[in-house]
């Protein structure tokens, strides 16, 4: 026990001092006070100095109302932006959907005689032919045919074998979607002659001529709407030939 005494008193024995702590903490305070006074001099410099106009103008007093505050540049910019979202096109106009383009070329395709507009013809516009194709569809079934396989298929059939022949007749060329547009909205006229279907059988001889009257209709109206849109100037009886073989097909479905 002794020994124990002894090593416990030698373990906690040390030379620190009160009067060491006191002068390490004076000198800690003297080193402080000096970095502080170098701060402040740094921070506030001496009145003869050269100081920017922007530091020495006092800062901007709020001019404006509670309910009425003062508008920035960023909150204009911010308005502007804002504003912007007013003066986007309408979304129909963005997915390419023009009713009076529709409607226009549909009055073009009901009246053979009319010229048509080689600028509104010559657009991409697939909402007209896959209305008429369902139309035709619809018609068709209210007859007791179940054709909408034959009819999209014949559809596709004759919009690639016309842009072949079309690119080989025309300088400018033609793309898939022109021809698949002008096709299906001179679908028009069958979507009629699917309708009589409805009414009376076209299996006679007012059914046959009908049906030929229908697809010189279709013809006449596509081969006009490509020579215009195409310039094919002379070239009209040329194009009408295999649109009628095309629509013909969709005549046979009609009558038989």
């Amino acid at each position: 026990m002794s020994n124990f005494k002894e090593f416990h008193f030698d373990f906690y024995q040390s030379n620190y001092t009160i009067d060491d702590q006191e002068e390490g903490y004076n000198s800690y305070r003297s080193n402080e006070n000096l970095c502080g006074s170098r701060k402040s001099q740094i921070e506030q410099p001496p009145a003869g100095a050269f100081a920017p106009s922007e530091m020495r103008l006092s800062s901007p007093s709020y001019t404006g109302q509670i309910f009425q505050p003062t508008y920035s540049p960023d909150t204009l910019s911010h308005l502007s932006y804002a504003d912007g979202f007013e003066e986007e096109p309408p979304l129909l106009e963005e997915l390419g959907i023009n009713f009076e383009h529709i409607w226009q070329k549909t009055l073009t395709v009901l009246n053979p005689m009319k010229p048509a507009d080689g600028s509104i013809m010559n657009e991409t516009d697939l909402t007209g032919p896959m209305v008429f194709c369902l139309a035709l569809g619809a018609t068709l079934l209210l007859a007791g045919k179940v054709h909408f396989g034959y009819v999209y298929g014949m559809s596709a059939i004759g919009c690639l074998a016309m842009h072949a022949l079309l690119n080989l007749m025309s300088v400018p060329g033609v793309s898939h979607g022109c021809v698949a547009s002008v096709l299906g909205y001179c679908l028009l006229p069958m979507v009629i002659l699917s309708s009589s279907a409805v009414v009376f059988s076209l299996q006679g001889i007012l059914g046959t001529l009908l049906a030929l009257f229908i697809i010189g209709w279709c013809s006449l109206s596509a081969s006009k709407i490509f020579t215009s849109a195409l310039a094919m100037e002379g070239q009209q009886l040329l194009v009408a030939y295999p649109c009628a073989l095309l629509y013909g097909l969709f005549a046979l479905l009609m009558v038989f």
